[in-house]
């Protein structure tokens, strides 16, 4: 990869975690808001739910000894990605909102997840392969600056 490719890749990587970064704050400050506004109930979901992702390590502990460091355990991969997709907490927000029986903790629960989810990201933890390796971000068929990407091996 040229220099200017591996700058460009960099640039994206970082503005992409500030992204995220910016959105860990935003849920953050979201679910401590929902906690001042609605009460002990809320704010105690809404710290439940922003470490509760990180419980899906418990699937594969016994297996977490003998796994070299920053691999998670094959076993707690599913629970762990399951748990790690913003996709889930924000579409729950989305039904949330539109249905009737609106209950404050809950959204505050789900503020925390999502800012638990968010904060990942922006420190570069992200979803795991069946291996319980860390995911990287595949670049396309096309790179960045537009030359097609080596196929071949060598």
């Amino acid at each position: 990869m040229s220099t200017a490719a591996h700058g460009e890749v960099s640039v994206s990587r970082t503005v992409r975690r500030a992204a995220w970064f910016a959105g860990a704050l935003f849920w953050a400050a979201f679910a401590v808001l929902e906690g001042v506004n609605h009460g002990r109930p809320a704010a105690l979901l809404a710290l439940v739910f922003f470490v509760a992702p990180d419980l899906t390590f418990l699937a594969g502990l016994r297996e977490a000894a003998s796994m070299e460091p920053g691999r998670l355990p094959p076993r707690a991969v599913p629970y762990y990605n399951s748990a790690h997709r913003a996709l889930v907490p924000f579409a729950l927000m989305v039904v949330y909102t539109v249905t009737p029986p609106a209950w404050a903790p809950l959204f505050a629960a789900l503020c925390g997840w999502m800012a638990h989810i968010s904060f990942d990201r922006a420190f570069g933890y992200g979803l795991r392969t069946k291996d319980g390796f860390q995911r990287h971000r595949r670049r396309s068929a096309t790179r960045a600056s537009g030359c097609p990407a080596r196929t071949g091996g060598g």
